[in-house]
């Protein structure tokens, strides 16, 4: 029912390995990094994919693109040490002009492939805008539509992409699906130990956030909202979807 308040999730001790993938820097920090917190303190393997480097990341704080791209690297890896992510993967695609070609699906196919996750985290590529303040940026969407195609059906079947095969990367079935940003979502992770490491990851990412006085106010409240369908003070919302009961 609406409104009802859930407990929040916690993941199976079995699900020692989790990839999590966005389309640009900050995208985690935005959205899942109180997750990505927890997950590490409990000794998961976090690892972040990043199908682009941000090199159109310009706003009033980076106003030249000049350059940029290294930049928006460091900051990543910055912010992955104060998460306790240990591994980032970067695809180079061109930042503002992504499209879930199949291309992008194999690529994605073959980190999947490399990393053996037990959980995928990423996008909800059917979001359009949220509420009347935010258009759904087409990275994002894109992204995430060539991520669940990965998923299922590319690397868990042999015979897509058999060029992978040449590379030595089997096979591999996925046995859970965090989709952030997901409307309605269905599962909460508590992250009340972990929002102060949520909001210094994305402090780290200066060239677009700035100084960032108001970071602290925006991804609290955020926080309190899920928390509250959730039972607790701060959580993060997802849809989940359990591929392999086995």
């Amino acid at each position: 029912m609406a409104g009802t308040a859930r407990r929040p999730h916690t993941l199976d001790a079995s699900l020692t390995r989790i990839l999590c993938i966005s389309a640009h820097p900050d995208d985690n920090e935005f959205t899942i990094a109180g997750s990505v917190g927890r997950w590490a303190r409990e000794g998961r393997d976090v690892v972040f994919c990043l199908v682009t480097s941000g090199g159109a990341g310009t706003n009033e704080h980076t106003r030249d693109n000049t350059g940029l791209v290294p930049v928006r690297e460091r900051e990543s890896w910055d912010a992955a040490k104060i998460l306790g992510v240990k591994d980032l993967v970067f695809l180079g695609y061109q930042d503002g002009v992504i499209e879930p070609t199949l291309g992008l699906r194999r690529d994605l196919t073959r980190v999947i492939r490399r990393c053996r996750p037990d959980v995928v985290v990423s996008g909800d590529p059917t979001v359009r805008w949220y509420g009347n303040e935010y258009l759904n940026h087409p990275d994002h969407r894109a992204v995430a539509s060539a991520a669940l195609d990965a998923v299922f059906p590319s690397a868990e079947t042999r015979v897509i992409f058999q060029e992978l095969l040449a590379e030595g990367l089997e096979p591999h079935k996925v046995k859970e699906v965090f989709i952030s940003g997901a409307i309605p979502p269905d599962t909460w992770i508590d992250i009340g130990d972990t929002l102060a490491l949520k909001c210094a990851a994305l402090r780290a990412h200066v060239s677009q956030v700035g100084p960032g006085e108001w970071i602290d106010d925006l991804l609290r409240a955020w926080a309190l909202r899920d928390g509250k369908r959730a039972g607790v003070k701060y959580a993060e919302a997802y849809r989940r979807f359990v591929l392999d009961r086995g």
